[in-house]
């Protein structure tokens, strides 16, 4: 056997391991040790062969963006700025029909542009969104939907924690892919809103479980001093964080550690970040950062195992001879990805499908930036679709609503995976919409 089928083989070896229930970075592991180890005959090598991967991904200086920003992220959830995030934005839309869904699409785009983290959006707004919601006359069913619909924001919307693993993996500039990402998050944002808009119109036995629903009466009118010391803080965050990249002042690892330094100072002023949460955040970024750290390390292993086997240099020639055109393979690339979506996490999909990709979009001269924001949104329509929808998940397990079910949720977040779907097709139809900022 040569080292092209090992390579074959230990893909097939992968999926056998996952749907035996084994954790997707062991499985890649596992299944790369062995393939290495019979591809050079020799247990030893392996073994150093992957140790020196793993050795070289986590000391990289690149690295140091992770727990920086899963840190700022974990400090801004913790001190209740989502809630902020929530009430400013409903004050805003409070005067258009569907506002208070509206709005909570707005708060999870700037929640997410701090957090960068789905599943942190998702726990936060099920518990704050969802209630409100339900209380002014929306339709259960519709409030959930919205909360994992727009709680995907979080893997587009700088910083993401997808578009970071996506950089390691790749060795893109971290710092071009936030900037890439931000028309395209933006854009899902808007588009979310008017899909609202427009479903409030056309179904709304869908959005309103109350026919006299009307929302605009009953919101109580914020005044502007509240709704500057509750946004303010929010938008100098973002600006700073943000604004620092993409005006070439900080490196991506520098704009974490600042918006770090920004998002404790303001929960210290705010009067909301005790010795015992922080104690907390940084016990739950030591926990998110290990589990960041073994995906990197297994996908690196997985990659050395790939370019030993020659299975993406084989794979390439035979995309490159073959009558596929490059949009072609794109599509079934997104396809596939979407498809994976529905038993895999999205960590988990970059992980097998990018180190296999790489080479490929090298050799046929792709824009890997571009590629990164199209991988990305095709993942994150995975976060939405059964059996595994892990945004969905997480809302089920944050509801104190016990009639609501998962398939509830799935039904409402539909609309949304539709409309991510959409921008996808956008994305990949206009290039621009990611490169016009760099």
């Amino acid at each position: 056997m040569g080292p092209f089928e090992i390579g074959l083989y230990s893909l097939g070896g992968i999926v056998i391991l996952v749907y035996l229930g084994f954790w997707v970075p062991f499985a890649l592991m596992l299944s790369s040790y062995i393939g290495v180890w019979l591809i050079k005959d020799s247990s030893v090598l392996a073994g150093k062969l992957l140790a020196l991967a793993a050795s070289e991904t986590i000391s990289s200086y690149f690295f140091g963006v992770v727990p920086l920003f899963v840190f700022m992220g974990n400090v801004v959830s913790a001190t209740g700025m989502g809630e902020d995030a929530y009430d400013v934005a409903n004050q805003a839309f409070r005067k258009i029909r569907g506002g208070l869904a509206i709005g909570t699409v707005g708060a999870n785009a700037v929640f997410a542009a701090i957090t960068g983290i789905s599943i942190a959006s998702a726990a936060v707004f099920t518990k704050i969104a969802v209630p409100h919601m339900i209380k002014f006359g929306y339709s259960p069913r519709f409030s959930v939907g919205v909360v994992a619909g727009s709680s995907v924001l979080g893997m587009l919307i700088p910083p993401s924690l997808l578009l970071i693993l996506y950089g390691i993996l790749t060795e893109q500039s971290i710092g071009d892919l936030f900037i890439a990402a931000i028309i395209p998050g933006i854009l899902l944002a808007i588009v979310f809103g008017f899909g609202i808009l427009l479903l409030s119109f056309f179904l709304p036995s869908f959005v309103h479980s109350k026919k006299n629903e009307d929302e605009k009466l009953d919101i109580q009118n914020m005044k502007l001093k509240e709704f500057l010391q509750k946004g303010a803080p929010l938008v100098i965050l973002i600006v700073v964080v943000l604004g620092g990249i993409y005006g070439g002042f900080f490196t991506p690892i520098e704009a974490g550690a600042i918006g770090s330094f920004g998002a404790v100072t303001l929960g210290l002023i705010k009067r909301r970040l005790s010795l015992t949460t922080l104690w907390e955040v940084l016990v739950e970024t030591g926990y998110i950062t290990a589990a960041i750290s073994f995906l990197i390390i297994a996908a690196q292993m997985y990659a050395r195992m790939l370019a030993l086997s020659g299975m993406p240099s084989e794979f390439g020639s035979f995309v490159v001879s073959s009558e596929f055109s490059i949009m072609s393979m794109i599509l079934l690339y997104i396809l596939l990805v979407i498809l994976m979506g529905t038993i895999l996490d999205s960590g988990s999909i970059m992980l097998i499908l990018v180190p296999l990709m790489y080479p490929i979009l090298v050799s046929l001269n792709i824009d890997l930036i571009w590629f990164g924001i199209v991988t990305v949104i095709a993942v994150e329509v995975g976060l939405l679709t059964p059996p595994l929808g892990i945004s969905v998940f997480v809302i089920k397990s944050s509801l104190d609503d016990k009639s609501i079910t998962l398939g509830d949720i799935f039904i409402g977040a539909f609309p949304f995976a539709i409309m991510m779907i959409a921008v996808l097709f956008l994305v990949i139809a206009f290039p621009q919409l990611t490169t016009f900022l760099l």
